[in-house]
């Protein structure tokens, strides 16, 4: 898997890249990649143990800020972990209705979010800008969350979002 997807990233004329492989699987993919100097990586890797039992990183640095850091010339946004790859279907053959499902997403640089902003709503989601990437310290954990609903539950993992915001109250 992570030679197809080395070569994948290698590619010349990609401005945006999807990097969805298991943590440990990183810097090996990485390598293979060469230069992404300019890119947009999209980061839905979360960093998980090698037994996938907790994260490896977390509170005061996310798997999306350390790997900004192993390819600092790269524009990393983090997106995607928050939906089981099960429901991206679902959800771009109903891309049309008139209310969305939303899809966190968060990094540093505006124009790699502008563009990663285009692709979520391109798949039918609605982009939910939570601020700057280390606000991934926050997302990786709440992806953990939706997986647990998605897979442990009964309802299996066709499981999208949706926050609402309520009018205030008057006193």
């Amino acid at each position: 898997m992570g030679g197809k997807l080395g070569t994948l990233l290698a590619r010349a004329g990609h401005d945006v890249l999807l990097l969805a492989v298991h943590w440990t699987r990183v810097d090996d993919v990485l390598k293979q990649a060469g230069s992404l100097s300019g890119k947009t990586v999209v980061s839905c890797t979360l960093p998980m143990s090698k037994d996938d039992s907790h994260l490896v990183v977390g509170h005061t640095k996310s798997g999306a800020e350390a790997l900004a850091a192993r390819i600092r010339r790269a524009h990393v946004v983090c997106a995607f972990s928050t939906v089981p790859s099960e429901v991206l279907f679902s959800v771009f053959g109903r891309r049309k209705r008139r209310t969305l499902p939303d899809l966190v997403y968060c990094g540093d640089n505006k124009a790699a979010k502008k563009k990663v902003a285009t692709l979520i709503r391109d798949v039918g989601f609605n982009p939910v800008d939570v601020g700057s990437l280390s606000i991934a310290r926050y997302i990786e954990p709440y992806s953990l969350l939706l997986a647990e609903i998605a897979y442990e539950g009964s309802n299996g993992p066709e499981l999208a979002y949706r926050f609402e915001h309520l009018p205030k109250r008057s006193r």
